[in-house]
């Protein structure tokens, strides 16, 4: 009998040291990666299970073992993405730390609101729907800039990191948190600029040229036609009034110039209502101090530099027009 205790009690050792071992060993059970979303309330034996589930853990008690060795750990919620074998323990450890995994959305300067949605809808638990709804609500922006119509130019481009628990109120945020950072830095404090037209003019920039450089004297071409009382005559802002009235069909008809809508400024002079795009820092800086200049046209050199000819009148525009022509020919 006491043969057979001593063999029981070696077996039991042996199992425990096992379990112990087990406990401490990197395991991984799946591909490349794994994700486990663990909602708020889940309990740890409900995570044991998810965890092994997808072969993050070898078996739920070892999690559960892993737990119970440290009990005052407290595990917090969220979606996780394993790439590497880990032991029970140190999964638990990233979970008690709340190593989320995070999803990116990538906002190019220039993107409007309509752009935003999209790449906010492609990470599938958002919806653009309601990002656009959201976006078009100026009733956060409203302290800056009172007479927004909508949050446009007020969603900084920039890369944003989010977790599946995140939601649409809260990106927008964050685009509306960065853009009061990087205005403080493009206005240099100056609290007598008004924020919506210098930020609708950042917007043409913005959409008028791709060189950093450039963007103080496109700045000041709109700054000197807008001083003269010249119509802006901005393709841009055409293209957004068509796109206000879900009309865009990828590229400018005489309709559109003809369009009486209030962003067209072919036919109304002045800035626009309010921003076309998201700008960035680069143009926000242009706007609030432009080059000084006599210049009021410019036009694309057409030698894939993206860079702009200026001129000071419109007969020197004209020759700079038929150069840009004849390169598009020869293309």
């Amino acid at each position: 009998m006491k043969k057979y205790l001593l063999l029981l009690a070696s077996l039991v050792c042996l199992g425990a040291g096992t379990i112990w071992f087990l406990a401490f060993q990197p395991y991984k059970g799946f591909g490349d990666t794994a994700l486990v979303d663990l909602p708020r309330g889940t309990s740890t034996a409900e995570m044991a299970r998810r965890l092994a589930e997808v072969g993050v853990v070898r078996h739920p008690m070892l999690f559960q073992l892993a737990r119970a060795l440290n009990p005052g750990a407290k595990l917090q919620a969220g979606e996780y993405e394993f790439t590497r074998a880990a032991s029970p323990s140190e999964v638990l450890d990233r979970i008690a730390r709340g190593d989320v995994h995070y999803y990116e959305i990538s906002i190019p300067e220039g993107s409007n609101m309509f752009d935003a949605a999209e790449a906010v809808g492609k990470i599938g638990f958002l919806k653009a729907d309601d990002f656009l709804q959201a976006a078009k609500n100026p009733k956060a922006i409203r302290d800056l800039a009172p007479g927004a119509p909508s949050l446009e130019g007020f969603l900084f481009p920039a890369t944003y990191r989010v977790t599946k628990s995140t939601t649409v109120d809260q990106v927008v945020k964050m685009m509306l948190d960065q853009f009061r950072r990087q205005w403080k830095v493009a206005s240099k404090g100056q609290t007598n600029l008004n924020v919506l037209e210098m930020v609708t003019l950042a917007s043409l920039v913005e959409k008028e040229s791709g060189v950093a450089s450039e963007r103080p004297i496109v700045a000041s071409v709109y700054a000197n036609r807008l001083r003269k009382g010249q119509k802006l005559d901005a393709d841009p802002t055409t293209i957004y009034a068509a796109m206000l009235q879900g009309r865009y069909r990828g590229t400018i008809y005489k309709s559109d110039l003809a369009s009486d809508h209030p962003y067209n400024t072919y036919q109304h002079t002045g800035l626009p209502p309010g921003p076309i795009a998201n700008p960035g820092l680069a143009s926000l800086q242009a706007a609030v101090k432009p080059a000084e200049t006599e210049y009021l046209f410019f036009v694309a050199k057409g030698d894939n530099s993206g860079q702009h000819n200026f001129s000071k009148d419109y007969s020197g525009h004209q020759q700079f027009v038929a150069q840009y022509r004849q390169r598009m020919l020869r293309k």
